[in-house]
């Protein structure tokens, strides 16, 4: 199965306390946005790469250009909010939605997820990983909820069917337990920054 991959790239990163645009933040000299796109790249069930930009992030609009794929400007009301407002506007059916802080993130594991989604028979996916692996890699937690009394963080990661979602309804859905570091590793704080560039500097990624 192929599908389109949607890269949420229009948040501030107010905790960053940095007056660069968050998808612009530099981890071994390249953007974090960039891991993410050569992640999708590297796929074999994506076909078309979009990105949602926001009228915060002007200079992440500007960067994208040289990935020469198609962008849309969503209100930037809330990462729901400017998912739903993508899926319309780009009239997108089955595609994986992905925030551009994951600069771990590999195509393999996104493969592994997309073939999760399509045995799943349900028309959405949320990826989500242990609390326990968030605090073993130093990651701060910014929401949490139960999973078979097992206390479980969401990735940033969906597989959504834009086909059958309306606005911001909600749904039903598979919850996919993943437990591997690079999935825990998102950029949100100064201290998270520098959590994914001991880890790059140690481990490179084999990404062009």
């Amino acid at each position: 199965m192929t599908i389109s991959a949607l890269i949420m790239a229009g948040g501030k990163g107010t905790r960053m306390n940095s007056p660069q645009e968050k998808p612009l933040i530099k981890i071994c000299n390249k953007p974090v946005i960039e891991y993410v796109f050569n992640a999708l790249k590297n796929t074999k069930n994506i076909n078309d790469i979009y990105i949602a930009v926001t009228h915060q992030t002007p200079k992440t609009t500007k960067y994208i250009e040289k990935f020469q794929t198609k962008t849309v400007i969503t209100p930037g009301k809330d990462y729901v909010s400017d998912m739903g407002y993508a899926t319309q506007t780009l009239k997108l059916g089955k595609f994986l939605a992905i925030a551009a802080d994951l600069p771990l993130i590999t195509g393999e594991i996104l493969d592994q997820i997309i073939n999760r989604y399509e045995n799943c028979g349900k028309p959405a996916l949320t990826v989500a990983i242990p609390i326990e692996t968030k605090i073993k890699m130093g990651m701060s937690i910014e929401y949490s909820f139960k999973m078979d009394d097992k206390d479980v963080v969401p990735t940033g990661i969906n597989v959504i069917d834009g086909n059958k979602q309306y606005g911001n309804e909600w749904l039903d859905q598979d919850i996919y337990l993943l437990d591997k570091p690079e999935l825990a590793i998102n950029v949100n704080t100064p201290q998270e920054l520098q959590i994914a560039k001991n880890i790059l500097t140690k481990h490179p990624k084999q990404t062009t």
